[in-house]
C-alpha cells in the first residue's frame, strides 16, 4: 500500500510503501486528526517507523502500489 503524507510547512510529501491495509491507514489517521493519538505512526515494509505530529498533517493519499513498466513498447 502507497502512502504519501503532506506536512504543513514542509516542501515534500513524505511517500512511503505500507504492509497495513487502507483501512488500518486511515484508522491510524482517524485516530490521530479525532485527537486519539498526538502523532501518526506508520510502519514501512522495511520496518521504519515514520511519525509525523497531528496537527502537521495536511493531507494523507492512500493508493495501491504502481507496478513498474519496463521497455518502450504501447501502454
Amino acid at each position: 500500500m502507497e502512502v504519501k503524507i503532506g506536512v504543513q510547512h514542509a516542501p515534500r510529501e513524505i511517500v512511503l510503501e505500507s504492509g497495513d491495509s487502507a483501512e488500518d491507514v486511515e484508522r491510524a489517521v482517524s485516530d490521530a486528526l479525532g485527537g486519539k493519538a498526538q502523532l501518526l505512526s506508520l510502519t514501512d515494509e522495511k520496518g521504519r517507523k515514520v511519525l509525523v505530529p497531528a496537527d502537521r498533517l495536511a493531507y494523507v493519499e492512500i493508493g495501491e502500489t504502481a507496478t513498474r513498466r519496463v521497455g518502450f513498447g504501447p501502454l
